[in-house]
């Protein structure tokens, strides 16, 4: 970086606000359409199981190209890709107002997963680019509360929109509002070689997946994550019939996932800030993580709101937690040009754990009932969080040892 660049570069705090709020606005705009899209196909003529596979289009897409996409932006630079993945997103919305068929909408939504695995992967890789080591945990905490903000929000405004203008008009406004965005970042947020003053060298794709592939602590990662996700997974598409099979309301139902909302957003920052001061940021996603299980395991005994509500309330906590601190793990143990395609694969992990969460444990809903499926998955959550435990703890050990013989 030369003495220009570093005098006109933004400071670390304006670029994290930037990026919050970019992702913020991505999320909330691109989440309007999730609560309506369902009933938009339903009123087009599609069944449930076509509702299913449009779902399960962008989870996979979205699963899919993330690693690739996040492999190409440590290629052509990190802005190219976030305002593509927020122009498609925006694209996308627009071109549902003229969807006639379920098969359009499920061919419309295999550009949206497109459009957010360019974007996903790529603004989590320029946060880490330009945050120093020691505040690493606090960035993933703001950044990772702007996502889940988002999220939770857009599908609210959404289905506030439609009640009053109908379906339409929903794709409509969150589409304008997504191009708007992409604009407005295009004049806001710098290039990447304008805030990273050590730009790594662009290696070979095929030598920088042979050396992703023999880092343990990475895989460890991205196990873990596809197995919390798996529960998510089973969290989000489940926990409604489960409850409703236990006798709650669907505005009980709605606090369930209130609850579980606002303690998983809440403790996202002063999680991020523990994490940059423990000497193992490792210890906290194990701890996170079973926190998580045990809440899981916790839905197959729950009879009535006050425990689906406390179990909702322990969820968030548990998430709050873990993904916080592994998201800031990921930058911790690859090297600054395999950030891309690290992201690439923990966001590819997200959404394909997500969408095996709610194929697989459907099947098992199906022969063993609703207790012992949530028993298991809290089971898969605890195996893989074992498995990342000893391998951190192996890795600790090493370095110790090489260490004392040093």
């Amino acid at each position: 970086m030369n003495s220009e660049q570093q005098r006109t570069a933004p400071s670390y705090e304006r670029l994290l606000l930037i990026c919050c709020l970019a992702t913020f606005g991505c999320y909330c705009g691109s989440y309007m359409r999730i609560p309506v899209v369902p009933l938009f196909a339903k009123g087009l003529g599609a069944d449930t199981v076509e509702v299913g596979v449009i779902n399960s289009t962008f989870l996979l897409v979205a699963g899919a190209f993330s690693l690739p996409l996040g492999l190409i932006s440590d290629r052509v630079g990190r802005k190219l890709l976030i305002l593509s993945g927020l122009l498609l997103m925006g694209a996308t919305s627009l071109i549902l107002t003229m969807a006639t068929s379920p098969r359009q909408i499920a061919f419309i939504y295999l550009l949206f997963g497109l459009g957010v695995a360019s974007f996903g992967p790529t603004m989590m890789s320029f946060v880490a680019d330009f945050s120093p080591m020691t505040h690493m945990g606090r960035s993933y905490g703001w950044y990772t509360l702007a996502i889940y903000g988002g999220m939770s929000l857009g599908p609210a405004v959404g289905g506030g929109v439609a009640q009053l203008l109908g379906y339409k008009p929903v794709f409509a406004i969150a589409g304008a509002f997504l191009i708007a965005l992409s604009a407005a970042v295009y004049f806001v947020l710098p290039r990447a070689r304008h805030v990273v003053i050590h730009r790594p060298p662009k290696l070979p794709a095929i030598d920088i997946l042979r050396s992703l592939s023999r880092n343990r602590l990475l895989l460890a990662c991205w196990l873990v994550t596809l197995g919390g996700c798996m529960g998510l997974g089973m969290f989000i598409t489940f926990i409604p019939l489960y409850a409703q099979n236990r006798g709650l309301e669907i505005g009980q139902i709605g606090l369930i996932f209130g609850a579980q909302a606002v303690s998983n957003a809440v403790s996202r920052v002063p999680f991020g800030r523990l994490s940059d001061y423990v000497s193992r940021r490792s210890s906290l996603v194990t701890a996170g993580f079973i926190v998580f299980a045990a809440a899981l395991a916790g839905f197959g005994v729950s009879a009535t709101l006050a425990w689906f509500l406390f179990f909702a309330v322990v969820t968030g906590i548990g998430m709050g937690l873990a993904f916080t601190a592994v998201g800031a793990l990921i930058a911790e143990v690859v090297a600054p040009a395999f950030r891309g395609v690290a992201m690439g694969g923990y966001n590819s992990c997200i959404y394909l754990g997500m969408m095996l969460g709610s194929l697989v444990m459907g099947a098992v809903i199906r022969t063993s009932g609703y207790p012992r499926a949530f028993f298991l998955i809290a089971g898969i959550n605890l195996a893989v969080t074992v498995v990342f435990a000893l391998v951190f703890a192996l890795a600790s050990a090493r370095t110790c040892s090489e260490a004392d013989a040093e």
